[in-house]
């Protein structure tokens, strides 16, 4: 097979879908791998590193997208993008499709296999894909919501550690999950009080175990989820649902009677966001403010940190790239019924309920149009 690597093109999207390491195995498995002049480069994977494995350097993007049987990314295609689809073509990579009607239009109309690295599934159900980055953008969260907290970024001038004699910082924390648990670890590290929100109770006494009882629980209603943003310093929203649109859970109201100077971080905002007042942003322009509360909500937060995210992706992403590349497509869908979970569109086929429930589309089960 003939696996493309495109340099990314998403606003300061600096990872890369494959690192060196993983063109040495697929060429050793004897496939051939082209990648875009400068892909990794801002990964801290230059030219002569792809070359010195056996990939071969593409000067142009549409060449790497034109002779491709699969191509591998990170983020979701942009609209310049749009231009490279053709029917036949295999796009292994985050789609996030549930907010982007557009792209997921083109996909159809071009007959793309679309699998999103977001809902592939393993066989314990996890989203492997997703989880990586999750732990990434929870603990980067932390990170940039303190530096929002600063004056000079519009913040309350709340240090979250505090200091001896002055009280730390308060952060909620909205979903339990790999998001809210990494950030959580960060925000404790950094010696905040941490109000954490879930709507499992289950899950909310395994954090308590987990945190020995540091970090505060709540159970997930309207009330308690208005006194706990009210009273934060800085929120995190991450709640994830696979494959749809996040559901607004903090409403306009609730923001606008946040303190003033507060910072709101959204890492749901790849799949709409969990905060109403919320909207995508890009590293060139991540924050603004709504009622004197900042906003920051950067689509792709991880690529901030692009070697460590890279890396981190890469080593869940690369298996599956492996089994597509042995098996192809089809073969690898009906043997993995994981791989068959992120599927999203298939030969014209909007194939992920989620997604099509979303948009309000009809959809057609991978399984029933593999089984024709």
């Amino acid at each position: 097979m003939i696996i493309g690597v495109p340099k990314e093109v998403k606003d300061h999207e600096s990872r890369v879908g494959i690192t060196p390491a993983g063109v040495r195995a697929l060429v050793d498995a004897g496939h051939k791998v082209l990648v875009e002049h400068n892909a990794g480069h801002l990964s801290s994977f230059p030219d002569d590193e792809y070359q010195a494995v056996g990939a071969e350097i593409v000067g142009e993007a549409s060449a790497v997208w034109g002779l491709a049987d699969m191509v591998v990314k990170v983020k979701e295609p942009v609209a310049k993008e749009y231009g490279y689809f053709r029917e036949g073509l295999v796009l292994f990579t985050y789609l996030h499709l549930a907010p982007l009607k557009e792209l997921t239009d083109t996909l159809l109309a071009k007959k793309v296999t679309g699998i999103a690295y977001e809902t592939v599934r393993d066989r314990a159900g996890s989203l492997p894909l997703l989880t990586p980055m999750s732990e990434v953008a929870g603990r980067l969260s932390v990170q940039v919501g303190a530096a929002y907290l600063e004056k000079e970024h519009g913040g309350r001038g709340v240090l979250l550690g505090g200091v001896p004699g002055v009280p730390p910082g308060n952060v909620c924390i909205i979903g339990g999950g790999i998001v809210g648990t990494n950030a959580a670890k960060i925000a404790l590290g950094m010696g905040a009080k941490v109000t954490l929100v879930d709507l499992n109770l289950n899950r909310l006494r395994e954090l308590d175990d987990i945190f020995s009882g540091r970090v505060y629980t709540l159970a997930s209603n309207a009330y308690n989820v208005e006194r706990a943003v009210c009273e934060a310093d800085l929120v995190i929203g991450g709640v994830l649902i696979p494959g749809a649109a996040a559901p607004k859970l903090v409403t306009k109201t609730m923001v606008s009677r946040m303190k003033k100077g507060a910072v709101i971080v959204d890492v749901a905002i790849d799949q709409g966001g969990c905060i109403e007042t919320a909207r995508p942003t890009t590293h060139s322009d991540p924050s603004y403010e709504v009622d004197g509360v900042v906003h920051y909500c950067v689509t792709n937060m991880p690529a901030a940190v692009p070697n460590t995210s890279t890396l981190a992706l890469t080593n869940a992403t690369f298996p599956y790239v492996m089994k597509l590349a042995k098996l192809g497509a089809k073969a690898a869908i009906l043997e993995d019924a994981g791989i068959a979970e992120g599927v999203n569109t298939y030969e014209g086929h909007l194939t992920y309920k989620a997604v099509a429930e979303g948009q309000e589309r009809a959809f057609t089960p991978i399984s029933q149009l593999l089984s024709k």
